[in-house]
């Protein structure tokens, strides 16, 4: 049986709302489970499925990546299967029981992911979700966030990065990044661009350090001068500390900030609250938002246009970013000035 979801959460409420599945996964671990079936929770944003379906009878597909399964047809559409518990690098049990195929849209792709079953869709707000990293540590690599239950915790999977791994056109830091991290210290970049008198200054949101590493360096190569934060509600800090200078030191916000980039799906304070706050604020309100995200796609565009976005960027899709930044910073400037002659 399918049954499909839907987007129920206002935008701009800083709440998402999670499926809730389970892999079950065979554990040979002395002392812990050995032998035996473990049962593992994982979410994902509700924003990023379409359907759940029984798992489908599937085509091989010669040559692929060895966590492809093969690929099915629904209404019409071609669509790869991935065994998500391979992926993820479990061992599925021989007498694997009630399998189901959760079908995603993200980065203007669609796929399925073969998991054990589906519990049940919880909303949450962005606070109730702890950062993975600092819990996990070195294991956190397919995992964003932590959710805790009175008996389980859930982990929320980095779909963006598993989709980089089967194919890595999807990837931030595929071969078009590479020179990001191999430029040796103090050696000019050949693509950088002279450093302007007045560069212009972003600040960039993202709760992963890695694309925070990644916009910083490719920004700051093409001459922007930029600050970063790890979560929305940091990010929220920062640009009131820019709005306290500027009304201290009686200059324009854009002074100190010209532009932000910011992911949707962060802890504290999600891009959705983030972009509503700015631009509800009298000060902050004519600094360009750039939203830059998986979750962007021709379903949920509405969302990001409802909290006043100024632009919408699929991830991995850094090549117009540059390019969209400076022309939403130019027309800011000119309407600034416009209001000054007026």
């Amino acid at each position: 049986m399918a049954y499909q979801t839907g987007i129920l959460l206002k935008t701009g409420t800083n709440e998402m709302e999670i499926v809730e599945f389970y892999l079950d996964e065979s554990v040979a671990v002395p002392g812990h489970c050995e032998g035996k079936v473990c049962r593992v929770s994982y979410g994902i944003n509700v924003a990023k499925v379409l359907e759940i379906i029984q798992l489908p009878v599937v085509n091989k597909v010669p040559m692929a990546h060895p966590s492809v399964l093969g690929t099915f047809i629904l209404r019409k559409k071609v669509i790869p299967l991935i065994d998500l518990a391979l992926q993820l690098g479990k061992v599925k049990p021989d007498d694997q029981e009630c399998a189901l195929a959760i079908i995603t849209e993200f980065n203007r792709t669609t796929m399925a992911f073969e998991v054990s079953g589906v519990n049940r869709i919880h909303r949450l707000a962005w606070s109730e979700i702890e950062p993975a990293e600092p819990v996990l540590g070195q294991f956190s690599s397919s995992v964003t966030g932590i959710v805790k239950f009175e008996d389980r915790n859930v982990l929320i999977l980095d779909m963006e990065k598993i989709l980089a791994e089967l194919n890595a056109q999807y990837s931030l830091t595929g071969p078009e990044a590479a020179h990001l991290y191999t430029l040796p210290q103090g050696e000019r970049n050949p693509r950088e661009k002279p450093e302007a008198a007045t560069p212009p200054k972003a600040l960039i949101a993202d709760d992963s350090s890695s694309i925070r590493t990644i916009l910083k360096r490719k920004l700051e190569e093409d001459g922007f001068r930029i600050t970063t934060a790890s979560d929305g509600e940091s990010a929220l800090s920062i640009l009131m500390g820019f709005k306290e200078r500027s009304q201290k030191e009686n200059r324009p916000i854009n002074d100190y900030i010209e532009v932000l980039i910011s992911d949707i799906e962060m802890p504290k304070i999600d891009g959705y609250s983030l972009c509503q706050a700015v631009k509800k604020d009298p000060v902050l309100s004519a600094l360009p938002v750039i939203l830059f995200s998986s979750l962007i796609n021709d379903r949920l565009l509405h969302k990001g246009k409802s909290v006043g976005a100024d632009e919408q960027i699929t991830k991995p899709e850094t090549a117009n970013l540059t390019e969209s930044a400076r022309r939403l910073i130019a027309e800011s400037k000119s309407k600034a000035a416009s209001k000054r002659v007026s």
